[in-house]
């Protein structure tokens, strides 16, 4: 597990450690609109951005007519908009979910997601289980299907091509989200492990690892933050990098935006 070799040595991706894991089961596919409303019409859940009455928008994927608004202070590519939730990914002036509902559900915090889990009967996955499944079998590579992000020019993931952050030619095919069962497997039958969207997983984000091996490790048992893991539709080499089966980042729980969701897991007996 992890890598020495990281593009952005904060993010803790290394030292590179011998992990051992029991058996588990991982959706082959994150979570789509049409799951996640299933579960709100069953529930009446209403989720985070909801109840705060915003999320966070990528700047190309605002609709013209909307205001400009707030811009996050650190990543002024990202604008505060109101309105925007799952199923409305950009905003009461954007287009609803209706012509996306295979595509993953964004703009789901931790709670939203850990809500979806304990109506399905799931749970998130821990970061381990997370980059062992990215893996699909393969030992030490960057991304799921081995050395090279684009092998033999062929694009396998959603990542941002062109000049990051105003100029995306979408060669991959899609410039915001891309349906969650798109480009080819992993060698598990796992789809988009990296690139898309960001993923949720259990465990409070921490920078140091003991480089002993262990077994089954679920993160430690403080903090105020989370890893995701996988990167999304935004990651490029000029800017983030992280869209390697080792990448991780540290989010606040109650993080929304419109590159943010999850995928389920399950223990076996």
């Amino acid at each position: 597990m992890g890598a020495d070799d990281a593009p952005y040595p904060e993010d803790g991706e290394g030292p590179v450690r011998k992990v051992t894991l029991s058996s588990f089961d991982l959706a082959p596919q994150t979570v789509t609109n049409a799951e996640f409303s299933r579960f709100v019409n069953e529930t009446s859940f209403k989720t985070q951005a909801e109840r705060d009455g915003y999320s966070f928008v990528f700047d190309l994927l605002v609709p013209e007519v909307e205001n400009d608004g707030e811009r996050a202070l650190q990543a002024t590519w990202w604008h505060k908009i109101y309105g925007a939730t799952w199923y409305m990914p950009e905003g009461t002036k954007g287009a609803s979910i209706e012509n996306r509902l295979d595509h993953p559900v964004v703009h789901i915090s931790l709670h939203d997601a850990i809500a979806y889990c304990l109506w399905s009967g799931t749970r998130l996955p821990t970061e381990a289980e997370w980059e062992f499944a990215a893996r699909g079998g393969l030992e030490n590579k960057p991304f799921p299907w081995g050395e090279n992000l684009e092998p033999d020019g062929i694009h396998r993931s959603n990542v941002w091509q062109g000049v990051f952050p105003r100029k995306n030619t979408s060669d991959d095919g899609y410039i915001g989200t891309a349906p969650a069962k798109c480009y080819e497997p992993n060698g598990y039958g796992l789809y988009n492990m990296t690139g898309n969207i960001w993923e949720w997983t259990a465990d409070r984000f921490t920078n140091l690892h003991s480089p002993r091996p262990v077994n089954n490790p679920t993160g430690p048992l403080n903090g105020a933050k989370y890893v995701a893991k996988g990167g999304s539709y935004l990651c490029h080499d000029s800017y983030c990098a992280r869209y390697r089966t080792s990448s991780r980042q540290a989010l606040a729980p109650l993080t929304t935006a419109g590159n943010l969701g999850f995928r389920v897991a399950a223990t076996r007996p």
